[in-house]
């Protein structure tokens, strides 16, 4: 059950998904401004990574294996800090504005806080 009381059926019901999606659609609007020499370098990376998350998100729900499920959600967590460190280049070479990594790195944040809730929860269970 979610905090509403909704069960919770399908990985996109969960906050953490919904936050790395949201994350994702992000990352694809912003790289759609960088430079064209970058599009299978920086901007390649950084899609992946974030499609690296919500789909770990995703693969981890549908596991039946507690200690399987935290292990996505981790590797969902390695991704994201693979991207912030890909947000953090972007911004240093001035291919994303600061307001737009703030932006970008806030959600990140709140992605980070869910999936480490997710991975307590599992814990508890454990």
């Amino acid at each position: 059950m979610d905090m509403i009381g909704k069960k919770i059926r399908n990985f996109t019901d969960l906050q953490a998904w919904k936050e790395a999606h949201k994350l994702t659609l992000s990352i694809y609007q912003v790289t759609k401004l960088f430079p064209n020499e970058e599009t299978y370098s920086l901007v390649n990376q950084m899609r992946r990574s974030s499609i690296s998350i919500s789909s770990n998100i995703a693969e981890g729900f549908s596991r039946q294996s507690r200690k399987e499920k935290i292990q996505f959600y981790y590797t969902a967590k390695g991704s994201l800090t693979e991207l912030q460190n890909q947000l953090l280049i972007s911004k240093d070479i001035h291919y994303i504005s600061h307001e737009n990594y703030s932006s970008i790195i806030e959600l990140t944040i709140i992605v980070d806080k869910l999936l480490t809730g997710l991975i307590r929860s599992i814990r508890i269970l454990l």
